[in-house]
């Protein structure tokens, strides 16, 4: 008999309020206390930037269990997730509302060529890069230049797209203005409490944090062997485990990341609570292991910007137009 994967991921769907909430708080207390630690000793530079990287992946942290909760996946009750996603907004920057809504559609649609609007990262395919004119190449090779997507992606998505994100109107807009001043609410506590440093303290944390985020989000469906496809050949649980990454940089960054970098099998069974999806990975059968994708390569993949549907890889732009690309 095979493995069936999906059978396999369920019994690691089962909720526990005492895992979420040593979670939920234990990662407020970090959020709250590196950021206090960092502004208080803003001019020790041997505590400041240790407590700025710290606060940073707390932010990370605090977006993914923000995420978990739009799944209803940490939490016991859909009430108590809908609650603390709220909650955690105005420190992700993210309204919950529209975010999930957004994040469902992407996982909806995952891997399919013909609904690339639910991405958070846009890909084109080979054929449409060798058809395109100038400038729609050049405002593609600059949006996918690492300098430019990291930095100024992580700034714009988290300061300035996430107060009127994509599909507002359709999921709430009140929402996301009663987030907007949850936002404001906390930014002005920052300043009230420590004036421009805490600010500048706070802002490059949390850009620092945003970047994180941001190339995380890219590694989790960009890497040489992922999966697109169109449909009706499109194959859900293929673009689930296949399509989606499984990072490997060791326990402790897993930790820090609450486990996002698992992403495979959180696509393929989005129940699964962050805190069970590292013993789901490697509990599995070693012949049904996924592919886990090592720093190098993490790094490599950066080169990688077209989906080329002939080779069924992603690949490096072409050097000259019509030519067919080498492998990364």
């Amino acid at each position: 008999m095979s493995f069936d994967l999906r059978t396999y991921t369920r019994q690691y769907t089962q909720k526990d309020n005492r895992l979420a909430a040593l979670s939920y708080f234990g990662t407020f207390a970090v959020f709250f206390a590196s950021l206090y630690l960092a502004i208080t000793y803003v001019s020790v530079w041997y505590i400041l930037l240790p407590m700025v990287v710290v606060h940073a992946f707390a932010a990370v942290r605090l977006y993914v269990l923000q995420h978990d909760c739009g799944h209803h996946a940490f939490f016991e009750t859909r009430q108590q997730n809908e609650l603390a996603g709220h909650v955690l907004s105005p420190f992700t920057f993210a309204p919950h509302e529209v975010m999930k809504q957004n994040h469902n559609e992407h996982h909806g649609f995952l891997g399919n060529l013909e609904h690339r609007e639910t991405t958070e990262i846009h890909t084109m395919t080979l054929r449409e890069w060798n058809s395109a004119g100038f400038w729609e190449r050049l405002h593609y090779r600059l949006y996918r230049n690492p300098l430019i997507l990291i930095p100024l992606g992580a700034f714009y998505t988290y300061f300035f797209r996430y107060r009127w994100p994509k599909n507002t109107v359709k999921y709430g807009v009140k929402g996301v203005l009663v987030h907007n001043v949850a936002v404001l609410a906390w930014v002005a506590t920052i300043y009230l409490l420590w004036g421009w440093t805490g600010l500048a303290v706070w802002f490059g944390a949390s850009m620092l944090g945003g970047m994180m985020g941001v190339w995380l989000v890219y590694l989790q469906h960009n890497f040489e062997d992922t999966y697109w496809d169109r449909r009706p050949d499109l194959d859900p649980q293929m673009a689930a485990v296949q399509g989606s990454s499984c990072l490997d940089f060791g326990w402790f960054f897993d930790f820090a990341v609450a486990n996002i970098t698992l992403h495979d099998i959180h696509h393929l069974n989005a129940r699964i609570p962050c805190y069970r999806l590292r013993v789901c990975h490697h509990s599995m059968p070693d012949d049904v292991a996924p592919r886990r994708i090592k720093f190098p390569e993490a790094l490599a993949a950066m080169r990688l910007k077209l989906w080329d549907e002939d080779q069924q890889r992603l690949v490096p732009f072409p050097k000259t137009r019509g030519e067919q690309p080498s492998m990364a």
